[in-house]
């Protein structure tokens, strides 16, 4: 899985927003000066985390951004989906609509494994509990092996 810079500034506006006492909003400015992402970019963003019902803008004196949903119900699945669309896919489509011919249908069972694998830790992790800094124990049991942080 290759995580774009997208969605790394995505999880990382929403970690802000989420740790804001108060449910206050923060303007796109604030958000981008806080965690270094261009503004630009971060518009483009919050505007695919809008349209997925993750965030709400809000106009005015105090306006800015804020979460749509609790934290807690949004998963860092959610929103890689959101910007960047399904968290596995081969050359553009989901691994259960791939076609392979002969010998090479192995392959699909294991893209979709791979998927399976992604989504037991992405859809596990909550946006409340990064801002927390807090992960779920299944989360950091995978990081216990030594493997888990070889380079491959």
């Amino acid at each position: 899985m290759r995580v774009s810079t997208k969605s790394d500034y995505a999880l990382r506006a929403l970690i802000e927003l989420a740790a804001e006492p108060g449910d206050r909003a923060i303007t796109a400015d604030e958000l981008g000066k806080r965690q270094d992402i261009p503004h630009g970019f971060l518009q483009s963003i919050l505007g695919d985390l809008r349209k997925a019902g993750i965030l709400l803008s809000q106009r005015g004196q105090s306006g800015g951004w804020r979460m749509a949903r609790p934290a807690y119900a949004v998963t860092i699945a959610d929103v890689i989906r959101a910007v960047d669309g399904p968290l596995v896919s081969v050359y553009g489509v989901r691994p259960e609509s791939v076609a392979y011919n002969g010998r090479a249908e192995v392959l699909k069972p294991v893209w979709i494994a791979a998927r399976d694998a992604l989504r037991e830790v992405l859809e596990t992790v909550t946006i409340a509990q990064l801002a927390a800094g807090e992960l779920p124990s299944s989360v950091l049991k995978r990081t216990e092996d030594d493997e888990a942080w070889r380079p491959h």
